[in-house]
């Protein structure tokens, strides 16, 4: 496959603008890059899916690499609840054989709205500041419950925190997987605000802790794509380039920034996928 200069430019900044989106919030970036490869630039579907799940793997090695460095990232958490994850893709397998793909994104399309208003509407942040002490150390985890701590650049305090109603975020990481094996989603549009919303984990900790995730999932189903013939270089290559600039920069800013505005930005994502996913359904 030739690609043109100009659509290696526009791959690159296209990787620049969802890696750092993928990084800063944790959804991986795969939500804008299906849509802009195949809509934009007019490849097929499969090649798209496949250049994005590239683009995600690069996003959460990038990305956890350093939040795992400052201790934003709850290993045991991620590791708990990517369990649930392979559990729904594979359910999703079958399903996807028994209720129709349109039936299916239109009802993901409506979760994710009430997904987006409630990230949008959510007030305060989860954990509890305890001061200055600690802060040679980048963060730790607790065993029972599952939770810890870290420090948090923007009130120069380290954060405690708890993550509490693990059956919710287990039900919504099922979901995920439901819906990143069925529709090509992938599963930090949902698995952030179950983490946030619905467990009370900090948006910052649950932003790291899905970067941390999505990767492991990205890989396996890339390799299906791989063997397949469906990876591209041309396509894969540039937008891995970009995606690499644009996940430093999102980690950068993501310390830095204040819990509200990145549910703000969560939030507006998810609102803008579940109208590409509603469109799609009604074809």
């Amino acid at each position: 496959m030739t690609v043109g200069l100009l659509a290696l430019v526009g791959l690159v900044l296209l990787g620049l603008v969802s890696g750092s989106l993928g990084a800063l919030v944790g959804i991986g970036g795969g939500v804008v890059i299906v849509p802009a490869l195949t809509i934009l630039f007019g490849f097929d579907i499969k090649t798209a899916i496949a250049a994005s799940l590239v683009a995600v793997a690069v996003t959460s090695i990038t990305a956890s690499g350093r939040y795992v460095r400052l201790g934003l990232v709850n290993t045991r958490l991620a590791l708990t609840l990517e369990l649930a994850t392979a559990l729904g893709g594979l359910a999703g397998g079958f399903i996807g054989t028994l209720v129709p793909a349109r039936v299916l994104s239109v009802v993901f399309g409506v979760l994710l709205v009430v997904t987006g208003i409630l990230s949008l509407r959510g007030h305060g942040e989860h954990g509890e500041h305890v001061g200055a002490a600690g802060v040679e150390r980048a963060g730790w985890e607790t065993r029972r419950p599952l939770g810890g701590a870290f420090w948090d650049e923007r009130t120069a305090s380290m954060v405690s925190y708890t993550a509490k109603r693990l059956p919710i975020g287990e039900g919504v990481s099922f979901v995920a997987g439901l819906a990143s094996g069925l529709l090509g989603v992938g599963g930090g549009v949902l698995k952030v605000p179950a983490m946030n919303l619905g467990m009370d984990v900090p948006v910052k900790v649950a932003a790291a802790t899905s970067s941390f995730m999505i990767g492991v999932t990205a890989t396996a189903g890339l390799t299906v794509y791989l063997g397949r013939g469906f990876l591209h270089p041309g396509v894969a290559a540039p937008l891995a380039l970009g995606v690499l600039a644009g996940a430093l920069v999102g980690t950068r800013f993501a310390g830095a920034a204040s819990p509200r505005a990145l549910r703000t930005t969560l939030g507006v994502i998810l609102v803008l996928v579940a109208v590409v996913m509603v469109i799609r359904g009604a074809g």
